[in-house]
């Protein structure tokens, strides 16, 4: 998948307290992504812009838009990903 797709699936992190305390207790950061988008479609997107693997993808329709909640390895994985994407 090239960066152009990926960016029109993920369009940004979801910054609130409780994702800041999911950083550090579960290892999964919060992104708002594309409406139509599937799981499989949110990993390759993930993996292609931030060269991370993700372990599992929970999404959830809100009326912000449709989250998804991307648990990744390790909670450092997830707090480098969090500092490089600016949330932390």
């Amino acid at each position: 998948m090239n960066t152009s797709t990926a960016l029109k699936i993920i369009l940004k992190p979801h910054i609130t307290e409780k994702t800041f305390a999911m950083i550090e207790n579960d290892k999964k950061i919060c992104f708002i992504v594309k409406n139509t988008s599937n799981k499989n479609e949110i990993a390759e997107a993930i993996n292609s812009l931030y060269n991370e693997k993700c372990i599992k993808i929970n999404v959830n329709r809100t009326l912000y838009g449709k989250k998804a909640f991307v648990k990744f390895e390790t909670v450092e994985k997830a707090r480098d990903l969090a500092t490089k994407i600016g949330m932390l």
